[in-house]
């Protein structure tokens, strides 16, 4: 087997690995913000297609989004397995960033408005600083999924866009080779390494971000009520 193949089909999984994660990363984000907060016209059926993209097989998805390109006209290559990759990425950004969001106390939210920070102040400076744990970890589970998917790959990618996982498994047909067993064990650290890292980033964050509210929230006594205080005892004597 040729090395160069697989080098080039490494560098396209990484490539869509990136790409898929990024995209589904920013649409999911952006669409657990507008579910959390606010109220919009068909906002049940987002999140139930958001449901059914997730608990759906792969091979139902990937007979779908064939079946969506062929009607479209859509030749199979590196546009349709990203677009893929992202439709079968974005509803795990989502539960994600929502769950996070979901944690929050509205009352930061509610004071900020009050306030008079615009919507855009609010999701500036509280909304994305806090979800960022959630952010992070979505961005690391999709880019996890992109590089491990075998199935709705198979279906929806062309001869000019081979990909790594679709590569060892055309290698595994024809017997396993110190190559295959070697990339899969570096798939198979690599799958654990980000998937720790996701771990450890969302758990520290989430230390930071709660130790850092709780100094906010706690404020010292005023002076005012200890003379205060002296003052109603001096008007008792």
């Amino acid at each position: 087997m040729n090395n160069d193949s697989l080098l080039q089909a490494a560098q396209h999984s990484l490539t869509m690995a990136v790409f898929s994660a990024t995209f589904a990363t920013l649409i999911g984000s952006l669409t657990a913000v507008a579910l959390y907060r606010y109220r919009f016209r068909g906002k049940p059926f987002v999140s139930g297609m958001l449901f059914v993209v997730m608990m759906s097989p792969d091979i139902v998805m990937a007979i779908s989004l064939l079946v969506l390109f062929m009607l479209l006209g859509i030749q199979l290559g590196f546009w349709s397995l990203l677009f893929s990759h992202i439709t079968f990425c974005l509803p795990f950004v989502v539960v994600t960033v929502y769950s996070r969001l979901k944690g929050f106390d509205v009352r930061m939210l509610e004071a900020a408005k009050d306030l008079g920070a615009s919507e855009f102040t609010i999701l500036r400076k509280i909304i994305l600083p806090l979800a960022m744990p959630a952010v992070a970890a979505g961005w690391v589970l999709s880019f996890t999924l992109s590089m491990d998917d075998v199935v709705v790959s198979s279906f929806v990618t062309g001869p000019s866009y081979e990909i790594l996982p679709l590569k060892i498994y055309s290698m595994v047909k024809v017997g396993v080779s110190p190559e295959v067993n070697a990339l899969a064990t570096i798939l198979l650290v690599l799958s654990l390494v980000m998937v720790i890292a996701s771990q450890l980033i969302a758990r520290d964050k989430t230390k930071g971000n709660t130790g850092t509210l709780n100094e906010k929230m706690v404020t010292p006594p005023a002076r005012g009520g200890c003379s205060g205080t002296g003052h109603e005892r001096r008007s008792r004597r």
